[in-house]
């Protein structure tokens, strides 16, 4: 039956919040923790040219992860899409603006960051909430995965290196959580808190719960039993110089772009 017990119970994940982002993020911690810290914890992006590209590959790859998630051409899946642009466009700016009424710097980082937390947040709401409600999650997913991946982060000690539990992991679960509040019932079979209904809080809840047990049970094994076959950790020395350098003799650049 695997789960099908969620989807009787009601919870609902349009594109993979729950079972993308949520997953990914959680893996990632267990696997931050048991790994432990690099030896130089905080390194800077090697070329911010390939962060912005990247982050418009993610951003157009993300039409066809949201929207497709409608399984046809249909009124559904172009809200997926504009909501999908919505959230992320909110997102970016919201780090932003953070970073700049908090630390005086925005950052191109920041905003790409951001970016993908608006991505990640919409997922698995995408098909069930309008523009309106698409811009307020993407406000959220701002602040929230800001507050993880930059205040809790550092008051825990894990070494997350790409930040996946702080903008995937977290964006996966509050917008699977925002999905019961803001779910509109003329874009699918859906209403909301706002709409005066709360039965889909606690399916969205115990869905939360259970892909999270599960994805810290399952990735803890796996990682104990890569580390005991063919050990986690490379040498200090090639985490320094860089695996693609080490490993392969190679670098992808020896020089950052220049505009």
């Amino acid at each position: 039956m695997g789960w099908r017990w969620l989807s009787n119970l009601g919870t609902l994940d349009f594109a993979g919040g729950l079972v993308v982002h949520e997953t990914s993020g959680l893996g990632a911690l267990v696997g931050a923790f048991i790994l432990g810290k690099r030896k130089e914890p905080i390194m800077l992006p090697a070329n911010l040219a390939l962060v912005a590209i990247g982050t418009g590959l993610l951003w157009f790859g993300w039409f066809g992860f949201n929207g497709g998630s409608a399984l046809g051409i249909s009124a559904q899946a172009v809200s997926a899409a504009f909501t999908t642009s919505i959230a992320a466009f909110m997102g970016g700016l919201t780090w932003m603006f953070l970073e700049w009424i908090l630390f005086k710097k925005p950052t191109s980082l920041g905003m790409f960051t951001g970016i993908i937390a608006g991505l990640a947040t919409i997922t698995p709401a995408s098909g069930f909430v309008d523009l309106g409600a698409a811009l307020i999650i993407g406000i959220l997913a701002g602040i929230v995965c800001f507050t993880a991946v930059v205040y809790v982060k550092n008051k825990v000690g894990y070494d997350d290196s790409l930040d996946v539990f702080g903008v995937h992991g977290v964006g996966g679960m509050l917008g699977a959580l925002l999905l019961a509040v803001f779910a509109n019932p003329d874009i699918a079979d859906v209403a909301g808190i706002i709409y005066g209904s709360a039965s889909q809080l606690m399916p969205q809840i115990i869905g939360i719960i259970a892909v999270g047990i599960y994805t810290i049970i399952v990735s803890a094994i796996i990682f104990k039993v890569v580390d005991v076959i063919i050990g986690l950790r490379v040498p200090k020395e090639y985490e320094i110089e860089g695996l693609d350098e080490r490993i392969h003799g190679e670098r992808v650049m020896n020089e950052p772009i220049k505009f």
